[in-house]
């Protein structure tokens, strides 16, 4: 064998290697370059972890008083000492990082990727009175300033869902509904709901504006294929990509909508912990609230720390994967 039939096979190997790789391993090849990008990624993972497992990293039942131990700084037994009914602030920390958690995430998918993402596909692909009716509903429902239309809906929403639970209870046998914070979560996702489905079925629907005439769909479309066999297999792939960029800037901004409905009593109700319940009891008025922020700070720091690193971070991995996902950044 010669030298040039060597060079010419050598780099196959390679060649077909990176043929093989997908789309998304690219990207996130491209991704692993950005320091900051993983540097934001690797604080949420710790976040949403540590809401995750919070049963396992608690010391205390997150609602156990103990009136002997009141409005102390931390020690050994409580790392980020008590709060003014003697309850271990590290515990309800990490149960009020899980309630933002679950939100966040149940948001993200009956609102983003339920309902915004299938309203998208169907309004881009089949267009005529389809495509109008659920532009103006949605316009018709951002027309509302964002907070003031999520705390009427939780406000109004929250009594008949209670009412709900409590008789599935009573008819059932069934408990917990209410205390296990259920209905909050329930309360609290029907009112996001706004904030989350319309922006994605905007962009949505114009990706697939633009790709609905593509020869490819076409083809599939002069094949018998079935509307969704279209949808989800040929146009909604070319459609994820944006659609992770706007998911990870929305991510930061419903976990804060989350935080500000606990904060006024609108959101998750005691005894279940919330970030915004947290800083509501450290800022509370009158002389209580003065002795805290200049004798236990850390009540209040440490859920603010909390609630501000999942937004900066949430803001700087969305920046990241824009670059990664941008044509024009490759």
């Amino acid at each position: 064998m010669t030298a040039d039939s060597l060079d010419q096979k050598a780099p196959q190997p390679r060649a077909r290697s990176l043929k093989g790789r997908s789309h998304f391993r690219l990207a996130f090849a491209r991704l692993r370059r950005k320091k900051l990008g993983m540097a934001a990624m690797t604080v949420l993972s710790l976040i949403y972890l540590a809401g995750i497992f919070a049963p396992v990293l608690e010391t205390h039942g997150y609602s156990d008083t103990n009136l002997l131990k009141t409005q102390e700084g931390p020690d050994t037994e409580n790392f980020l000492g008590t709060d003014r009914l003697g309850r271990d602030t590290y515990t309800r920390l990490i149960w009020g990082i899980q309630t933002t958690v679950i939100v966040t995430v149940a948001t993200l998918l009956t609102g983003a990727l339920l309902l915004g993402l299938t309203l998208g596909l169907i309004a881009g692909y089949m267009r005529g009175a389809v495509d109008s009716v659920i532009a103006r509903v949605g316009e018709v429902v951002s027309a509302f300033p964002d907070i003031l239309l999520i705390i009427l809906l939780a406000a109004t929403v929250r009594p008949r869902v209670l009412n709900w639970a409590r008789s599935v209870e009573d008819g059932t046998g069934i408990s917990g509904l209410v205390s296990s914070g259920f209905v909050d979560f329930v309360v609290i996702g029907i009112a996001l709901l706004p904030l989350s489905w319309f922006g994605t079925m905007r962009l949505v629907r114009g990706q697939v504006l633009q790709l609905r005439n593509a020869d490819y769909v076409e083809a599939a479309r002069a094949m018998g294929m079935s509307t969704p066999r279209i949808l989800f297999r040929h146009v909604l792939p070319n459609v994820i990509s944006p659609l992770i960029v706007t998911v990870s800037f929305g991510m930061g901004a419903v976990a804060g909508t989350e935080i500000a409905l606990s904060f006024f009593g609108l959101g998750v109700q005691p005894p279940r912990p919330s970030l915004g319940i947290m800083i509501a009891e450290a800022t509370g008025r009158g002389s209580t609230a003065t002795s805290v922020l200049t004798q236990h700070p850390e009540q209040l720091l440490a859920p603010i720390a909390v609630v501000w690193l999942l937004i900066f971070s949430w803001n700087i991995l969305g920046d990241a994967l824009t670059d990664v996902f941008n044509p024009r950044s490759r």
